[in-house]
């Protein structure tokens, strides 16, 4: 139940599992539990990023490699260049900065290397080459064994892959948006993964939890969309063609006995390129449900149908 990450010799499971909340909703205690509950699973990809909890996922994440689960049964990938600051998003691509922050990864992981580390985003405010410069630096010290890049559009990531290619260090990810609800991606980025070799890795995959079907009847406390820590997270889909697509995946999951979030995940999981969606958990109840997709195949009817109502 592995995949290759593009045509790249590095092997990960069909699910990651996302750590975006974890200090914030989720705290060490549950993010240990999820963890454990994962990897016993045979999940092995974790994503995290220098930003995310304010650097409280990394550390927590170390804490977790050092008397939870062992190093070497999980492939660690993180992020550089958004964090932020005074409540204030802060991008910085910059050489200096890429390889401050990875340093600081490296240090709240607790250990020498990250398997796979990626720019967190496009900016026209840095010279691509420069950025670039610190992925080949992070791949030449031994520091990232992979690199790739997230939210590059199709002609970003054509345009990273072929400067990296130079310095004969593969591009192996692009983590992106994509889902249900999200198909851009499908438009210039998949083409040029598919021509490319590198895997995608889509991030909110349910949609940022509408197609779960939370959403259907006004929003619920405790969920993303109402939480001051992930402001407007939800909005730009709560609208009547995600409802209607939300709806196609909730009638699915009815025929499938399975739950709207498998069907979902199993939708973008067997999509042409993609290696692994990132699912982050709030509770041990929606991990569960993400994992439970990795045991479902969707009928080729029924991704048919999906295909059209989501077009």
């Amino acid at each position: 139940m592995r995949r290759r990450l593009g045509s790249s010799g590095l092997t990960v499971t069909p699910l990651a599992l996302g750590t975006m909340l974890w200090g914030n909703s989720v705290d060490r205690h549950e993010a240990g539990d999820h963890l454990r509950a994962f990897v016993e699973a045979g999940g092995n990809l974790v994503d995290t990023a220098y930003g995310y909890g304010g650097g409280d996922a990394e550390t927590i994440l170390g804490s977790l490699l050092a008397d939870t689960v062992p190093r070497d049964d999980v492939i660690i990938c993180t992020k550089a260049g958004i964090s932020r600051s005074g409540g204030q998003r802060r991008v910085d691509v910059s050489r200096r900065g890429l390889m401050s922050q990875l340093e600081s990864s490296l240090r709240r992981l607790g250990t020498d290397h990250v398997d796979l580390w990626l720019v967190h985003t496009w900016s026209d405010d840095v010279p691509l080459s420069e950025t670039l410069s610190a992925l080949e630096w992070a791949a030449a010290s031994g520091r990232a064994r992979y690199v790739g890049v997230s939210n590059y559009s199709g002609w970003q990531s054509a345009r990273a892959f072929s400067l990296l290619e130079s310095a004969r260090i593969p591009l192996v990810a692009n983590e992106i948006e994509y889902s249900l609800v999200c198909r851009a991606p499908e438009h210039e980025v998949a083409p040029a993964a598919a021509s490319l070799g590198f895997g995608l890795m889509p991030w909110s995959p349910l949609g940022r939890g509408v197609l779960t079907g939370k959403y259907r009847n006004g929003i619920p406390s405790g969920s993303r969309a109402a939480s001051s820590d992930f402001p407007g997270f939800a909005e730009r889909f709560l609208d009547e063609q995600t409802t209607r697509v939300a709806d196609a995946v909730a009638m699915a999951a009815r025929g499938l006995a399975a739950k709207p979030a498998e069907v979902a995940l199993a939708w973008v999981r067997d999509r042409p390129g993609v290696a692994a969606p990132i699912v982050g958990a709030r509770t041990a109840a929606q991990l569960r449900s993400a994992l439970a997709s990795l045991e479902l195949t969707l009928p080729s009817e029924i991704v048919a149908a999906l295909d059209d109502v989501s077009a």
